[in-house]
């Protein structure tokens, strides 16, 4: 019999928590305005934040934030429920009173309907149950507001999924250094990896070329560690994904299959 889904939850933000101590640091394309177009696809454009009030859920060490402030922001909160969060002032201490920090699950996003957008990237895979999270965004979101939405998909990628599902077997419960060690030396082959998606049409080819291919190699290795350290992920069906939205009151749901292996997502709350 698995977990309770609060366990696994709890399990999870430490997880990360964890995680986040050993690289805290967000530089280079990795955490650039140019990766967050990348994420955002055809759906808008970056720039579109200009000016605006928004909401960061699940903001680990401040990555997103510092995008979204590049990107002209005008203030962003960040609500993270690990202790990742400890490092954000020193991570965005260029941006220093462009920012507040609530430590704490994305629940607790004030639901004060004064945000212009709410943005949730990379964390809804690893919430077991995300509805709540949704509705609070429904809730924070100004008539009109939009939520931005980066998650993982099952469309595209099976033998992935195949391969991780093995690996996660065993990953989830090595202690850091051995998984780090893992990490090491499997970034040894999804180097070489990119280089081949160069040349030949392989699976995943233009994620591994035109995004993994641009970050640092110690980025690289945190990206695999991301995947196999969390105690819970999900992968979600195209109709999955919009079934999510729909059940807390957006509308105008756009979805992008970004680089054949995950979902972006904008949707609206209702202007009336």
């Amino acid at each position: 019999m698995g977990k309770p889904a609060e366990n696994i939850q709890d399990q999870t933000i430490n997880d990360f928590g964890e995680q986040w101590n050993y690289d805290s640091v967000n530089d280079g394309f990795y955490a650039s305005v140019d990766l967050l177009q990348d994420m955002l696809g055809p759906l808008m454009e970056a720039k579109d934040f200009k000016g605006s009030k928004i909401a960061d859920i699940g903001s680990g060490t401040g990555r997103i934030v510092k995008m979204l402030l590049e990107a002209r922001a005008a203030h962003v909160t960040a609500v993270e429920p690990s202790d990742a969060a400890n490092a954000i002032p020193e991570n965005l201490a260029a941006h220093e009173g462009k920012f507040d920090i609530i430590h704490g699950r994305g629940e607790k996003v004030p639901g004060d309907s004064s945000y212009d957008f709410v943005t949730n990237i990379g964390v809804i895979p690893f919430i077991p149950e995300p509805k709540p999270v949704m509705d609070a965004s429904f809730n924070a979101l100004k008539p009109g507001g939009k939520v931005i939405v980066w998650m993982y998909s099952k469309e595209g990628i099976g033998l992935y999924r195949i391969l991780l599902t093995a690996l996660r077997s065993f990953t989830t419960k090595l202690p850091h250094a051995v998984l780090s060690a893992l990490c090491s030396f499997l970034n040894i082959f999804l180097t070489a990896y990119i280089y081949l998606c160069k040349i030949l049409p392989l699976p995943m080819k233009d994620y591994m070329v035109n995004t993994l291919g641009r970050v640092s190699w110690q980025k690289r290795k945190l990206t695999i560690y991301d995947q196999l350290n969390p105690s819970y992920v999900r992968f979600y069906t195209r109709e999955e994904t919009e079934d999510l939205f729909k059940n807390s009151g957006f509308e105008n749901i756009q979805i992008h299959h970004r680089r054949g292996y995950s979902w972006s997502i904008v949707a609206q709350k209702p202007a009336n």
